[in-house]
């Protein structure tokens, strides 16, 4: 199974390395759907831009869905300032507090693109005597541009706009003892597994009983992802997202984590019984939690008024939406739990 982990990271990586914030996500989602190609299944596009990929499976009647999503956070240029700096809005959670100081690209319309810093107003602690107490927000903090600009007339020149997609360094990076750090880890982690598990459905020749659809939305982060596009005759449909840690949840980042409810409420009790059950036959290291602040893109599906069972795992990923870090052994439980429970 390593050689199937191995494939997630590395398609991980290549993954994490295109920026694709909410409502920016066209060329992850190709990359994507070339790589399901390359491995020899039948994917497509959908209307909005995410990627179906049919993966097997006799009962068309009974099929289910493993969903994903590629869209990340980002921001989105609201005004260009008076000093040729860039006020924001952002797209999806990212909190201005864990965006300050990252390094950024801003994409313009003409297909230009410039880099920057995500700054607090007035960045020096030399001259801003309030940088402490100062409220980080996304009027309170500015993209710096590495251009020679003053004035909003400089900036406007380079093509910089309104609307403009600004993408914020992932900075990936991969240790000795197996711990994945990098942005955006929620959800191109989960994209990554799902590549690695069809790549041993189809070198081991596994025989799957129900139809098996994978999924990669492209606006989960802003809650409408899974809303629609699922296959005829589906009954069943898991969110492979990122499964949470932190105070109160047993789960690591090297365990894949089994969600019993989120803040929408409960998933599927018979589905949370099969994935534990699997787990336990399969002797994985896992945990089950409620997470306190969550939503999925089944959720969506379900908002969308489809009839289907609902779940949602994933790897372990400590510091959800900042500068996130799971691990390799996360990956390989969470490859297993959907190997032994799709079987």
């Amino acid at each position: 199974m390593m050689k199937y982990v191995d494939y997630a990271v590395d398609v991980t990586k290549r993954l994490l390395a295109i920026d694709s914030p909410t409502g920016f996500t066209k060329k992850a989602a190709e990359f994507v759907l070339n790589e399901y190609k390359k491995l020899g299944y039948n994917a497509y596009m959908t209307t909005k831009g995410g990627v179906i990929a049919e993966i097997g499976g006799k009962d068309k009647d009974n099929g289910i869905v493993l969903a994903a999503h590629t869209d990340t956070l980002g921001a989105m240029v609201c005004e260009v300032k008076g000093n040729g700096n860039l006020k924001c809005t952002p797209l999806g959670g990212m909190n201005p507090n864990n965006a300050e100081a990252e390094n950024c690209r801003i994409y313009t319309r003409n297909d230009g693109v410039y880099t920057g810093a995500f700054q607090l107003c007035n960045a020096s602690v030399h001259v801003n005597g309030d940088y402490s107490d100062s409220k980080r927000s996304y009027d309170t903090c500015e993209v710096v541009l590495d251009e020679k600009v003053k004035s909003k007339e400089d900036t406007l020149k380079l093509g910089i706009m309104t609307g403009d997609i600004v993408c914020f360094d992932p900075r990936t990076t991969i240790t000795s003892s197996g711990y994945i750090k990098s942005r955006f880890l929620d959800d191109k982690l989960s994209v990554g597994i799902l590549l690695g598990y069809a790549k041993y459905l189809k070198e081991e020749k596994v025989d799957l009983v129900n139809a098996q659809y994978h999924y990669i939305t492209v606006y989960e982060e802003v809650g409408h992802g899974g809303a629609g596009s699922i296959p005829e005759g589906v009954k069943e449909m898991i969110s492979v997202d990122m499964g949470c840690v932190g105070d109160g949840l047993a789960c690591t980042e090297r365990q894949v984590s089994i969600c019993a409810k989120d803040s929408h409420g409960p998933y599927n009790y018979d589905v949370v019984s099969g994935l534990i059950k699997a787990a336990k036959e399969a002797k994985l290291d896992f945990a089950v939690d409620v997470y306190p602040h969550y939503g999925s893109d089944v959720e969506a599906t379900l908002d969308a008024g489809y009839d289907i069972r609902h779940g949602l795992v994933g790897a372990g990923v400590y510091a959800s939406h900042g500068y996130e870090r799971s691990h390799i052994d996360g990956v390989k439980n969470t490859l297993c739990l959907l190997a032994a429970y799709c079987k």
